[in-house]
C-alpha cells in the first residue's frame, strides 16, 4: 500500500539523500508503550540505511497534566511544521470527561484529511478469514463529521452533538481515495456511508462521491450503507478493494478489519494532508503493558514504511516490508498477542526488542508469498485540482430564509407548550410543528413519545411573508419572555430547494 508522496516532502527528501544530508521527521514517542514500539521502528529504519534526523517532540497525557488543554505544546507544533512528517507513538486521551484528544487534535491543526488504514491478509498470522486474500484499504475523513467536537449541554441531561460534513473537506478525501486505487491499480472504490438516515450530512458526502466517480472510469465505484458494509465485511471481505467513508464510520470500521487480519497489533495508518503527514499506530497507549517489553510493534513498523513511501524511500519502505511479513511467515519471534492466536508458548514469547532485533536479521529477505506492494510509476498517475467549489459557485446560490427553529427548555405539557409557541408565533410566522428527539409531538398526531424537558419548534414563514432578520430578532424576543431557548437554527433554501430536513411523522 502506498500513498502519494508529497511532492515537497519527497522532493526534500531526495535532496537530502543526495547531499548526503539525513531526513528530518519529527518523533512523538507518546505514552504507555508508544515509546518502547517507537524505538523499534527507529532501530529498524536505522538498520535498513535511511539517513533519519529525528527531532524527538512531546504531546499527550504529560502535556495535560503540565496544564496545556490542547495536549499538543507549541514546541512540537513548530517541529511539524519544520519536517513536515511525524512519526508518533499512541497518545492518552481521558474517556467521557477531560480535555480533547491529542490525536485529533494534531490531526486536525495540520488538516491530515485523510486518514489510511490498511487491512491485508499476513504470513503466519492465522485467522477465520485466511486464505481469502484480504487485501483493502480503509480511507477515511479525518477533520469532520462528529470529530469536530462540537457539542453542548442544551440542558443539565440533554446534550448535543453537531456532525459537520462539507462538500469541500468530501471531495478532498474522495478524491484521495480514488487517485490511491489509481496509483495502486486497484480496481474499485465502495463509499459507506448511513446516507438513509442522516440525508444532508452523510447523504452530501453520497452526492459528491458520485458527481466525481464518473472522472475516474477505468474503477468500479459502488455506494453501500455503512451497516451493510459491516455485514459485508464480516461475512466476505475479500470483496473490498478501497472502502472511502465519513469520520465516525471509519474509525469504527477500520478497527473491524483489522480485527479480520489479526488484530490492531498489525493494523497501521498514515493521515494525510496536502503536505504534512503524520504516521501512527492505529492501537492506544495500552497502559497496563507499559514498559513490559511484551507489545507486538509490527503496527507501528508498518506504520514506518508508510512514512519512508511517503518520503520517497520506496526501496527501503519495500525491504522493510518484506523483511515484516518474512518474519511472521517463519514463526520464529512471535509476539505474546500472536503466541494466543497460533496457540504458542505465550510465556516464552518473543519481547518486543527481541521481534524488532528478528526483523532487523530478516533485511533483505522475501517472503514465500506475496511481498511489498509496489506503486505505479509516478507519470502514470493523472493529476487533478483537489477543490472544484470555488467562490464563484457559492455567489450564484440564490438563497430563501423560509423560518427558524428554536429550541426551547420547558416543564410545560407538550399541548400547551405547542398552544403558547403558536400565539408567540405572531403574524409574520405559523408553529409548524414542535419535535422531542427528532419525533414530532404537537401538533398531536395520536402518538406517545417519552419527552425529556426539551423541544424544538419550528417557526415557517406565513404565505405571502418574505422574513428579514428583524422578524427572527422579534420571534426570539417574544419566546424569550416566556421560555427559556437554547439554541436558534435557520431554515433556508438555496436555489428552491429546502435545505432542512423533516422531523419523523412531520
Amino acid at each position: 500500500m502506498d500513498p502519494q508522496p508529497s511532492k515537497t516532502a519527497a522532493a526534500a527528501a531526495s535532496k537530502a539523500a543526495t547531499a548526503g544530508r539525513a531526513i528530518p521527521v519529527t518523533v512523538i514517542p507518546g505514552d504507555g508503550v508508544g515509546p518502547e514500539i517507537v524505538r523499534s521502528a527507529m532501530r529498524i529504519i536505522e538498520a535498513a540505511g535511511v539517513p533519519i534526523a529525528w527531532e524527538e517532540a512531546e504531546a499527550g497525557a504529560a502535556v495535560f497534566r503540565r496544564g496545556d488543554s490542547s495536549g499538543v505544546p507549541r514546541e512540537t507544533r513548530e517541529s511539524i511544521e519544520r519536517t513536515r512528517v511525524v512519526l508518533k507513538g499512541p497518545l492518552e486521551t481521558p474517556v467521557g470527561f477531560g480535555e480533547k484528544s491529542a490525536n485529533v487534535t494534531l490531526r486536525k491543526l495540520f488538516e491530515t484529511y485523510a486518514n489510511v488504514r490498511p487491512a491485508r491478509e499476513l504470513p503466519g498470522v492465522p485467522t477465520r478469514y485466511s486464505g481469502e486474500g484480504i487485501d483493502m484499504i480503509i480511507v477515511r475523513e479525518n477533520i469532520e463529521d462528529l470529530y469536530a467536537g462540537i457539542e453542548h449541554l442544551q440542558a443539565p441531561d440533554v446534550a448535543q452533538g453537531l456532525k459537520i460534513i462539507t462538500r469541500k473537506g468530501s471531495e478532498k478525501v474522495i478524491r484521495y481515495a480514488f487517485e490511491l486505487a489509481r496509483r495502486e491499480g486497484r480496481s474499485k472504490v465502495t463509499c459507506a456511508t448511513k446516507a438513509n438516515i442522516m440525508k444532508l450530512t452523510e447523504g452530501l458526502f453520497k452526492r459528491v462521491f458520485e458527481e466525481m466517480a464518473p472522472e475516474y472510469p477505468e474503477i468500479a465505484a459502488e455506494h453501500l450503507i455503512i451497516d451493510n458494509v459491516a455485514h459485508q465485511l464480516a461475512k466476505n471481505p475479500a470483496q473490498f478493494d478501497i472502502i472511502v467513508t465519513t469520520n465516525l464510520n471509519g474509525d469504527i470500521i477500520s478497527d473491524l478489519a483489522s480485527g479480520l487480519v489479526g488484530g490492531l497489533g498489525f493494523a497501521s495508518s498514515g493521515n494525510y494532508g496536502d503536505d504534512i503527514a503524520i504516521f501512527e499506530a492505529v492501537h492506544g497507549s495500552a497502559p497496563k503493558y507499559a514498559g513490559k517489553e511484551v507489545i507486538n510493534p509490527t503496527a507501528l513498523i508498518l506504520s514506518s514504511v508508510l512514512m519512508l513511501r511517503y518520503l520517497g524511500q520506496g526501496e527501503a519502505a519495500a525491504t522493510i516490508e518484506d523483511a515484516v511479513l518474512f518474519t511472521l511467515e517463519e514463526g520464529r519471534a512471535v509476539t505474546q498477542d500472536l503466541a494466543r492466536q497460533v496457540g504458542g508458548d505465550i510465556e516464552h514469547a518473543a519481547s518486543t526488542t527481541g521481534f524488532t532485533d528478528r526483523v532487523i536479521a530478516n533485511l533483505g529477505k522475501h517472503p514465500s508469498g506475496g511481498g511489498a506492494r509496489m506503486r505505479l510509476p509516478e507519470e502514470k498517475v493523472e493529476r487533478r485540482p483537489a477543490w472544484s467549489y470555488g467562490p464563484e459557485r457559492y455567489a450564484a446560490v440564490q438563497r430563501t430564509l423560509v423560518g427558524v427553529d428554536v429550541m426551547v427548555e420547558s416543564d410545560l405539557p407538550v399541548e400547551a407548550l405547542g398552544d403558547d409557541l403558536a400565539q408567540l408565533a405572531g403574524d409574520r410566522f405559523a408553529l409548524a410543528m414542535v419535535e422531542s428527539r427528532g419525533t414530532k409531538v404537537y401538533p398531536p398526531i395520536g402518538l406517545a413519545t417519552d419527552h425529556v424537558r426539551w423541544y424544538r419548534g419550528r417557526f415557517v414563514a406565513r404565505d405571502g411573508v418574505t422574513l428579514s432578520e428583524e422578524d427572527l430578532v422579534a420571534l426570539l424576543g417574544r419566546i424569550a419572555a416566556r421560555h427559556r431557548w437554547t439554541e436558534i437554527l435557520r431554515l433556508q433554501a438555496f436555489d428552491g430547494e429546502l435545505a432542512f430536513t423533516k422531523a419523523q411523522g412531520e
